[in-house]
């Protein structure tokens, strides 16, 4: 098997290919021709190549959110607007209602594809599908029987509370569809075709969030606007199941892989286990600002969220394509290629997200008073800012639980969650009750450092990766300096003055000159060279 050699010091790179997708199953390009067992040559460049794809997957939809989101918060009040949220926010609360069979079909897919067995992924996508559904069915009914007093339960104004439990109805049909949608893009993802799973995954939801203002406005109400949801849903699954199934033709079949079974439940259990304490602790400042204040608090909280994940997109565009590139490297004569991806990974990551940060920074309280109105602009700055401090630790602790995940230690995962949740759920009470959305963002934020460090220690014992960020202290402190003056004034003046249009893109030139000299190596230098000229290329033969 075609492998880069492991005493070399640097990583290979793919050269880039163009393809072009048709639109008919038998011409995917690149699928018949493949060899038999795939090369892990130039995962570090392929990773990356998945990860932009995915990232321009996520920043289109939001991009169309963020336009519709005013219409959709001033059509349907700030009362509406907290109980459409609701609708989405109740079922991820069953969230482990697949078994963890989303991200088990992933890994176990992955090691497949690996090991050039095309008839065995095919069956792991089957059997995780059979399995999610076995379990995901009965709870999704639940929720639509009881949906009314659900909606009573959270608060919901009377007069809202009719649409909430039909809503609800709806929405749990959605639930198992997106489950559906995590487990059949598999053999997209163990192929780190990010292309295929970014139009998939990415044009319904498009077409949703355009759809949703659209209905409420022609009276379709909160109602309307999860049906739309639900049939995004619908043609994403289609989609799945037809690009899956070109890029894997075995994929058709009512065979299962009896085998696995076991393996799919022991990783999806301890998953599973994970989940029930993790939707408590991703969610439960949001339930208990609705309970002790109000749905306009969760509306104000939810605005800053939103903002505050803008700089999620990257990482978690990253951590779609480390888990299934990952689990292909989890292997002792791999161990090198791991840890070179593993360390490359956060340097990405970490020296990436400071100029974010601090551009979200300085547009939060304008953006949040023209996006949302005056009342969002006072309430939703102060949450924001505290929540970007945990986000920035939590970001860069999705790559060491991408390793823990690959290496199948999803128990570490059930452990950790599990043992933080009462003390969590007790600080987020008290600070929420005391200071409101502020209290809850600091709960939240505090929780996610210190779940980091545990992460990283963990991923050192378990996946054998080793990331030193002393080496990098000196560059880190030196880019924050770049990167204050800014800010600072922001903060001193106002985020509307002139001068900050030239003060940013001075900083932001100082910082990339600065990580350009000491934190990429020399072979990237040479990569980023090579895919400027390449770019340049294109445009000219395009142009001319």
């Amino acid at each position: 098997m075609p492998t880069a050699s492991h005493s070399s010091p640097t990583i290979a790179f793919d050269r880039p290919v163009l393809q072009k997708i048709n639109l008919r199953v038998q011409s995917i390009p690149g699928e018949l021709a493949e060899p038999q067992i795939p090369s892990t040559a130039g995962m570090t460049s392929r990773v990356m190549k998945g990860s932009l794809w995915t990232l321009g997957g996520q920043v289109a939809p939001l991009f169309f959110s963020f336009i519709a989101t005013p219409f959709v918060i001033r059509l349907l009040g700030v009362e509406g607007y907290g109980v459409f949220i609701l609708i989405g926010l109740i079922p991820s609360y069953f969230n482990f209602a697949d078994l963890g069979m989303g991200m088990a079909s992933t890994k176990f897919g992955s090691e497949a594809y690996a090991d050039g067995d095309r008839g065995r992924e095919a069956r792991i996508v089957r059997t995780s599908a059979l399995l999610a559904l076995v379990m995901s069915v009965p709870i999704a009914l639940l929720i639509a029987t009881f949906s009314g007093r659900l909606a009573a339960l959270f608060n919901v104004p009377s007069e809202f509370q009719g649409q909430a439990g039909l809503a609800l109805q709806i929405a749990a049909g959605t639930f198992v569809l997106n489950f559906l949608n995590s487990i059949f893009n598999t053999p997209q993802l163990t192929r780190l075709r990010m292309d295929l799973n970014t139009l998939v995954s990415s044009v319904p939801r498009i077409l949703g969030v355009i759809a949703v203002p659209m209905v409420i406005y022609f009276g379709g109400g909160i109602v309307g606007a999860v049906t739309v949801l639900f049939m995004a849903s619908l043609l994403t699954l289609i989609a799945n199941l037809y690009f899956s199934r070109a890029l894997l033709p075995d994929l058709v079949g009512v065979s299962i892989e009896r085998a696995v079974i076991r393996p799919l439940l022991r990783f999806g259990g301890a998953l599973v286990f994970a989940s029930i304490a993790a939707v408590f602790l991703v969610n439960v400042e949001k339930l208990i600002l609705v309970r002790v204040t109000s749905v306009e608090t969760l509306a104000h909280y939810s605005v800053a969220y939103t903002l505050a994940n803008m700089v999620t997109l990257f990482t978690v565009a990253m951590a779609q394509s480390l888990v299934p590139a990952f689990s292909q490297l989890a292997k002792p004569d791999k161990r090198d290629q791991l840890d070179r991806l593993y360390v490359r990974s956060l340097r990405i990551n970490i020296f990436s997200l400071l100029p974010c940060l601090l551009i979200l920074a300085i547009v939060a309280k304008p953006f949040f008073t023209v996006w949302a109105g005056p009342e969002f602009g006072v309430a939703s700055p102060l949450p924001f800012y505290i929540l970007q401090i945990g986000l920035f630790f939590n970001l860069n602790a999705c790559i060491p639980w991408a390793v823990i995940l690959s290496q199948g230690r999803t128990d570490i995962f059930a452990k950790l969650y599990w043992i933080q949740i009462l003390p969590y759920i007790g600080l987020c009470a008290f600070l929420t009750y005391r200071f409101g959305a502020v209290g809850a963002a600091t709960a939240w934020s505090g929780r996610v450092i210190s779940e980091s460090y545990i992460l990283f220690k963990y991923a050192g014992r378990i996946g054998g990766v080793h990331f030193s960020l002393s080496q990098y202290v000196g560059a880190l402190l030196l880019g924050l300096l770049i990167l204050l003056p800014p800010l600072l004034l922001a903060a001193a003046v106002n985020e509307l003055s002139p001068w900050l249009l030239v003060l940013i893109p001075v900083s932001l030139v100082s910082y990339s000159a600065l990580i350009w000299k000491k934190i990429v190596e020399p072979e990237e230098k040479v990569w980023v060279a090579q895919q400027g000229n390449n770019l340049y290329n294109r445009i000219f033969r395009f142009v001319y």
